[in-house]
């Protein structure tokens, strides 16, 4: 299994899509995956299985798609950037939230783990400082 920070862009956001689907559906489909990408359902396929080939996922051709334990945990750790670096455009930024949820998601494939804890930090110290109102 790669570790997150190797996974490409793409690979990241199949396993965001599926914690997503998996948390209002039970379980993804790739139906439900073409879908929420906006692509065809064969294009999924070949996603589908490098991620079970990295046992990130539990898949079978026409079955549903669970995440596995590590992929689960993976994904979680994207959406918690995605949604960490959302928030900073928009609320500390100023960012309009669609603008802020398109580069959020941008930038959350870019940062590697050191770089994003500092960046936790920095952010808990302004939210902190009675000085420093966004």
């Amino acid at each position: 299994m790669k570790e997150n920070n190797q996974l490409s862009e793409s690979l990241e956001d199949y396993l965001e899509i599926i914690l997503e689907l998996q948390t209002t559906k039970t379980v993804a489909r790739s139906k439900d995956i073409a879908d929420k990408m906006d692509i065809k359902r064969g294009s999924v396929t070949g996603m589908l299985k490098k991620l079970a080939d990295n046992h990130l996922i539990d898949y079978e051709p026409y079955g549903y798609v669970t995440l596995t334990t590590e992929g689960k945990k993976i994904a979680q750790e994207i959406e918690r950037r995605h949604i960490f670096l959302k928030d900073f455009f928009h609320r500390i930024l100023g960012i309009d939230e669609e603008t802020a949820e398109r580069t959020g998601c941008q930038v959350e494939h870019a940062m590697d783990k050191e770089t994003f804890k500092k960046f936790k930090e920095f952010i808990a110290k302004v939210d902190a400082c009675p000085n420093c109102t966004p």
